[in-house]
């Protein structure tokens, strides 16, 4: 073959044999198409990968690395742990909140439904005895009458409490009560306060001829099962008719109560204001063997008529 007749030789820079330039990427890679065997490395030692008309095309390594990195990323993440601390926090919040609200509500019940007392002295035996803890219902007076028979606890009048000597406690003690008293979570101490059984309502005349004789209230004799085993209703005679807004009441151990009849020559001639009634007591709660409801005796006053 002359040298005429030689083939031309590919210049520097042109593509190799077989290929046609279709495009250049960024890099300088080529990307072709070309007949045959596919090739898996373009220049460089980049990556081809294979598409389904047999192009291939070129890849960048850097491309897979930032794409790891993104999917890196987007993978959820564990959700943080509760430290301790705030749990701990949290506890004590709620724990918090729970005795704040269980006082708040001990208050409301103390001062507008029921109240607790305990008894200090014997003159309610054998009805109450001493260290008795008795419930008191707020709404007897109220929305509800109080009856004939009824306990109540009210505040001394004035000088019903006199003379009494009551044991005091210490200091921090007799501070901790108070407040605790004053959440109804201690029952009322008989400082101030006193308990016994209505006998006549506002208007009532009741009177006892004297001793052996019985109470009658607007003429009508009262038979009493109430009280004290070998208490008489009187030994004194007295004749009073209760002022209006007022109440007469009188000890179920009549020889151990100073009440109403020991107090006729002072203002109201023995009888207590009606303000002055804390409630009506109506359960004893403690101890636990002498757990009862405190009823009304409705039989001993059923044939008492209203007062004239």
């Amino acid at each position: 073959m002359s040298a005429d007749d030689e083939p031309p030789r590919a210049a520097a820079g042109d593509p190799a044999p077989g290929w046609r330039d279709d495009d250049v990427t960024s890099h300088g890679a080529r990307v072709g198409r070309r007949s045959g065997a596919y090739g898996r490395h373009g220049e460089g030692g980049q990556d081809f990968q294979d598409d389904q008309d047999g192009t291939n095309v070129g890849v960048d390594s850097s491309v897979n690395d930032v794409a790891a990195d993104s999917s890196d990323e987007q993978a959820p993440r564990p959700a943080a742990r509760t430290s301790r601390g705030g749990s701990g926090a949290s506890i004590l919040k709620e724990t918090g909140i729970i005795l704040v609200s269980a006082l708040v509500l001990s208050w409301l019940i103390k001062t507008f439904l029921v109240q607790a007392f305990f008894i200090p002295s014997d003159s309610m035996n054998d009805t109450l005895i001493e260290d008795d803890r008795i419930m008191v219902s707020k709404l007897t007076p109220g929305p509800f009458d109080l009856e004939r028979g009824d306990i109540v606890v009210f505040k001394d009048p004035g000088t019903w409490l006199d003379g009494q000597v009551v044991e005091k406690p210490s200091a921090w003690r007799s501070a901790v009560n108070d407040v605790l008293t004053s959440v109804g979570l201690y029952p009322q101490d008989a400082g101030e306060h006193l308990v016994k059984r209505v006998i006549g309502l506002p208007g009532d005349r009741v009177a006892c001829k004297g001793e052996g004789e019985p109470v009658t209230v607007n003429g009508v004799p009262i038979d009493e099962p109430y009280l004290a085993p070998g208490a008489i209703p009187a030994q004194q005679p007295f004749d009073i008719t209760v002022p209006a807004d007022s109440l007469w009441v009188m000890g179920d151990n009549r020889q151990r109560s100073a009440d109403s009849r020991y107090h006729m020559g002072e203002p109201g001639g023995g009888s207590i204001p009606m303000d002055n009634v804390v409630g009506k007591a109506f359960v004893t709660v403690w101890p636990v063997d002498r757990m009862t409801v405190l009823h009304n005796p409705g039989d001993t006053f059923k044939d008492v008529p209203d007062p004239s």
